[in-house]
């Protein structure tokens, strides 16, 4: 019997790759490609700001083809929303179903996302949905998967906080008002070896920089953040090169 056809919405971070860990694991759905939003104008990913080629390692090591979305620098709502559009209809052209997500508990984030791929005829699939953010990020490591924090936002994390690998000692220094595994958009990382993985990718760390946007208006404004409380948003990056 065929498993329905599925894309899976990939960051290259932990939750990602715990999400897609399970739904290899269950073994219900055939994963047709790795969806990723990159920023046209850098080649790298959105909010993560790793490399592109990196992505291409990473879906080599994983054994799945990559689907790029490419992405204006600062893309408004409308247009954001007509590019996902178009992705969506597509993969619906093509058979496929479902569309994969490792979000945890953003309610609003979540409610905006299946109205969108609804639609386009296709269904949401959020595995880690409403588990413990605590037993999650430790289900990651226990398990062998293994990270380093690319990008923090610095209302929240100081720039000694990118660079670091997840593990127990990084937990214990997050603040108490950072979520484990950052799903109010308090830092994102980049997987580089796991259970999923063939191989393990090889990677150096190189400059660290400060950037600030502008901040959505609303959570739905942004696919990783919650509500802002200013004008701006100011985030702490490390660039991950080639070893």
């Amino acid at each position: 019997m065929n498993k329905p056809k599925s894309v899976f919405n990939w960051s290259g971070g932990k939750d990602s790759a715990l999400a897609l860990y399970h739904v290899l694991k269950e073994g219900q759905l055939e994963i047709d490609s790795l969806l990723t939003t990159v920023n046209s104008a850098y080649r790298r990913i959105s909010m993560h700001g790793v490399r592109e080629e990196f992505l291409y390692e990473q879906g080599k090591a994983i054994g799945l083809p990559i689907r790029v979305v490419e992405l204006p620098e600062m893309p408004s709502m409308l247009e954001y929303n007509a590019i996902m559009d178009r992705v969506n209809n597509d993969l619906k052209k093509n058979e496929v179903f479902y569309s994969i997500s490792g979000d945890i508990f953003l309610k609003n984030l979540r409610k905006y996302k299946e109205k969108r791929l609804k639609a386009a005829g296709l269904e949401g699939h959020f595995p880690l949905w409403g588990k413990n953010t605590n037993r999650l990020v430790r289900e990651f490591i226990d398990v062998g998967f293994k990270a380093v924090v690319v990008c923090a936002n610095g209302e929240m994390l100081g720039k000694d906080f990118i660079g670091r690998v997840i593990d127990e000692d990084f937990l214990k220094d997050l603040p108490t008002n950072v979520d484990p595994c950052g799903e109010n958009g308090e830092f994102h990382s980049f997987v580089f070896d796991g259970p999923i993985f063939r191989q393990p990718i090889k990677y150096k760390l190189g400059e660290k920089v400060f950037k600030e946007y502008k901040a959505p208006k609303s959570a739905d404004d942004n696919c990783s953040t919650s509500v802002p409380s200013k004008k701006r948003l100011g985030f702490h990056f490390i660039d991950i090169i080639q070893d």
